[in-house]
């Protein structure tokens, strides 16, 4: 498939994050972008967004218990949900 250029602007902390999160996944930031595309138009994304919602529901008082064992043990740290 031929490649065309686009051209957006964005935040310089949304730009990084962009390229962050490509290096991670080891793509460049252009591949980064069009998986996101690709993802969230063909449902990919809306449904591990879903299934990940459902986990945490389902498994909130677990994340709670932790954080209240951690925080009895003087644990410090971001919540977990």
């Amino acid at each position: 498939m031929a490649k065309t250029q686009l051209g957006v602007r964005v935040d310089s902390d949304v730009k990084e994050l962009a390229q962050a999160r490509a290096r991670d996944r080891g793509m460049d930031l252009g591949e980064y972008i069009a998986r996101l595309v690709i993802e969230d138009t063909d449902g990919l994304r809306r449904r591990g967004l879903d299934a990940a919602g459902r986990f945490l529901d389902e498994h909130q008082d677990l994340f709670d218990e932790a954080e209240d064992q951690d925080a009895g043990r003087g644990a410090q740290g971001a919540h977990a949900a």
